[in-house]
């Protein structure tokens, strides 16, 4: 076990010495590709977001290359070998920012944030960018307001593109922000917002979409890490990034059903970080924290977080829109089971079992009546054969059998649960909602699963 220390370099003649202690692993992540071009997809979004005249501020770009440092730790250092316990990394960050003394005024907060997303031991620096760098950003050519009156996060899945649809059939003119990760959420994307624009034709919404992929080698004699538990940072610092550039006091709109924003944990092995965080209400209460010290005029909300899935799929501004593309939204966490599984004729497409895919699958039902989705599944009849609880295929079933039992005994857990993942402290004015939409989105899915026989065999 190592503890790592990343240090951000702007260019080869940036060598500022950063002391590393003796057991750290030093890695230095080079921001800059060729002369002055930024690298890892951060001069990408630069350069596309000029050509829609949004303009972000320098803050906004630091934030971008913090969560380019967190994106490349939580990526390419490998938790199996790289900790005591199979999981709690201890990382350091130094990031070259535009305005130090602003960023150590937030550093504790990033710390609060990240500790809580990811499950690990985050200790962050800042230092000042090289004069060569210390304006980054274009002034706008014209004095004219960009169009987009909405920012929203646009990952490809359904509950993002029920999002979307919503504030389309406001008559709101979107930016919506992706992260364009492995290929088959890409394409998810690139469908659903190709069909976005041709139903909306009239609309001047646009989108952000970003790449931003390391070197599986950027550090050293170390694996890559495939839990992602950092992900949502780097997506919310898009969002947040691209937000900076309007001018207009802007909110950062995170669609997620309530069920999995609060994520639950279904069975007692599921505890801390191993339950994602992502959309987390107390995961977001410390993103608007951090807005306010770094004095960035902007808002983080989940404006469905008392909904669950299938209460949003109903109340779609265009119910026919959504049943049309619903099909493409990818939800699924093992898209590609079918293909690696060999069978014939059959690609990337939703495996109907993990997690996700239930809770879709359950919400649809909820939504359109049973027998009315008409998303391809790898396993399309839960009820077929027994789903044996070693397998993959009945692991997440058995376990939502757990929590429905557990509730339908005790219905006034539901208040402790919820507190389960992380602290509700910021939240304590919802618990009586938040606790509801727990209970019913665990009932959405109890009637999906309503009469699967499980076996331990």
């Amino acid at each position: 076990m190592n503890r790592h220390l990343l240090v951000g370099r702007y260019g080869p003649d940036d060598q500022i010495s950063i002391p590393g202690a003796s057991d750290e692993q030093v890695t230095d992540l080079q921001l800059v590709a060729g002369e002055k071009s930024l690298d890892h997809g951060i001069g990408g979004a630069l350069t596309s977001l000029k050509a829609l005249g949004v303009h972000p501020t320098e803050i906004g770009l630091d934030l971008l290359v913090l969560a380019a440092h967190v994106h490349a730790a939580d990526t390419r250092i490998s938790r199996a070998e790289q900790s005591q316990d199979s999981w709690t990394r201890e990382i350091r960050l130094v990031v070259p920012v535009s305005d130090p003394n602003r960023w150590n005024g937030a550093a504790q907060t990033v710390k609060r944030t990240l500790d809580f997303l990811t499950g690990d031991r985050w200790t962050i620096g800042f230092r000042q960018r090289p004069e060569r760098f210390a304006e980054i950003i274009t002034p706008p050519a014209t004095l004219l307001p960009p169009v987009f009156d909405a920012v929203s996060l646009f990952s490809g899945g359904l509950d993002s593109l029920i999002g979307a649809i919503d504030l389309l059939e406001e008559g709101r003119t979107p930016l919506l922000v992706s992260h364009a990760g492995e290929g088959a959420t890409s394409d998810a994307q690139n469908v659903l917002f190709t069909a976005l624009k041709k139903h909306f034709s009239a609309a001047a919404f646009d989108r952000l979409r970003v790449w931003m992929l390391f070197p599986a080698d950027l550090v050293q004699g170390v694996s890559s890490e495939n839990s992602t538990r950092g992900r949502s940072f780097l997506f919310f610092a898009l969002g947040v990034f691209a937000g900076t550039g309007l001018e207009t006091d802007f909110v950062l709109r995170v669609p997620e059903n309530g069920l999995i924003a609060l994520n639950v944990p279904l069975d007692p092995l599921r505890l801390g970080s191993n339950s994602t965080r992502t959309t987390h209400p107390y995961y977001i209460a410390r993103w608007n924290d951090l807005l306010s010290h770094l004095g960035i005029s902007g808002r983080v909300e989940n404006p469905y977080w008392a909904k669950t899935k299938g209460e949003m799929a109903s109340a779609c501004a265009n119910p026919a829109l959504l049943k049309a593309l619903a099909p493409h939204a990818l939800s699924c966490a093992h898209a590609a089971n079918a293909r690696h599984l060999g069978i014939k004729g059959r690609g990337i497409e939703q495996c109907g079992y993990c997690l996700p895919c239930l809770i879709r699958r359950a919400a649809l039902d909820a939504a359109w009546g049973r027998g009315n989705d008409t998303t391809p599944y790898t396993l399309p009849d839960l009820r077929a054969h027994p789903l044996g609880t070693r397998e993959s295929n009945g692991q997440q079933v058995r376990s939502f059998q757990f929590a429905i039992e557990r509730l339908r005994a005790a219905p006034h857990l539901a208040k402790l649960l919820i507190h389960k993942p992380g602290s509700l402290a910021d939240e304590a004015l919802r618990l009586d909602q938040l606790a509801a939409v727990y209970q019913r989105g665990l009932a959405e899915v109890a009637q999906l699963i309503e009469g699967v026989e499980t076996t331990s065999g």
